[in-house]
């Protein structure tokens, strides 16, 4: 496999780590794929930085109106139960996608993206997974609190039953939005076999080589180059890591700051997220194809 440079671009900040790489404390399934990337002391301490806070707008109000989705609960291996704002396919599929929140938690905003996709795709079960367990917020200081309080572990156990909500003989894709992009990435390393498409957008991705080579699927990364938090530095160094595990990455750049592509933030850049959007629409439809 090869890694596909789609776009060129600059150097501008040192990355800032979401999910740290290089967390010592990582649990690994049975298929030795990483359970989770653990937020590390260091995300801790960027996550209570005011000047790191200042890179997430706080989202505009936003009420979603449901016309097919409900919410669902689903066991997780830790004893206790997880949510999710569940889309089922139309006709009986075992075609997923798992959709993965920014650090706000499962808000309306993602439940309109799960909608949204899910009206776009062909038949395809959407399930958008509450990685807070129903913890929201509007406000960046008590967001950054929550991604500094939230467990390795707790994470870890809801993607593994999400994968298993979504039944063994399930074809899964996935994709999500900053804090949702680590997820997305983490989700499909604990899907194995099961995983058929990735889409990272502007998420802290996996720099370890070694536990790239999990992946059973190609990674579509939707970045920003104006983005701070997530550079093109981090977005290059990943790339090399893809092509040293042997995985393919295709890599989509826009002239855009973090967040670019949510419709509630104050900076929402209208014309890349459009195009974004059919990117990765185009990319999933491919990888969930009847």
């Amino acid at each position: 496999m090869k890694t596909i440079f789609l776009l060129p671009f600059t150097l501008l900040l040192p990355g800032v780590s979401l999910l740290s790489p290089s967390s010592p404390e990582r649990g690994t399934t049975s298929g030795d794929a990483p359970l989770c990337h653990g937020i590390s002391n260091e995300m801790a301490l960027l996550a209570a930085s005011p000047a790191f806070q200042q890179l997430h707008e706080n989202p505009l109000p936003y009420t979603h109106i449901t016309a097919s989705g409900e919410m669902v609960s689903f066991p997780t291996d830790d004893g206790a139960t997880a949510r999710g704002f569940l889309l089922k396919a139309k006709k009986p599929s075992d075609k997923w996608l798992l959709v993965y929140q920014e650090w706000w938690g499962l808000n309306d905003h993602i439940k309109r993206e799960a909608e949204r996709i899910y009206n776009d795709l062909d038949n395809v079960n959407v399930l958008a997974v509450d990685m807070y367990d129903g913890q929201v917020t509007d406000k960046r200081e008590e967001a950054a609190r929550l991604v500094q309080s939230v467990k390795r572990e707790r994470l870890g156990s809801i993607m593994k039953g999400a994968i298993a909500y979504a039944g063994p003989r399930a074809q899964i894709a996935s994709i999500g939005w900053c804090f949702g992009g680590s997820m997305s990435l983490n989700s499909a390393l604990l899907g194995g076999k099961q995983a058929v498409g990735c889409v990272i957008y502007y998420g802290r991705p996996e720099l370890d080589s070694e536990r790239l080579k999990a992946l059973q699927t190609d990674v579509l990364g939707i970045f920003g180059s104006k983005d701070k938090g997530i550079p093109p530095a981090t977005v290059s160094q990943f790339e090399e890591a893809m092509k040293k595990a042997g995985e393919t990455v295709t890599v989509k750049m826009y002239e855009a700051d973090h967040a670019f592509a949510n419709p509630s933030n104050p900076a929402y850049d209208k014309e890349a997220a459009a195009d974004a959007y059919r990117v990765s629409l185009d990319y999933l439809k491919k990888r969930l194809k009847a």
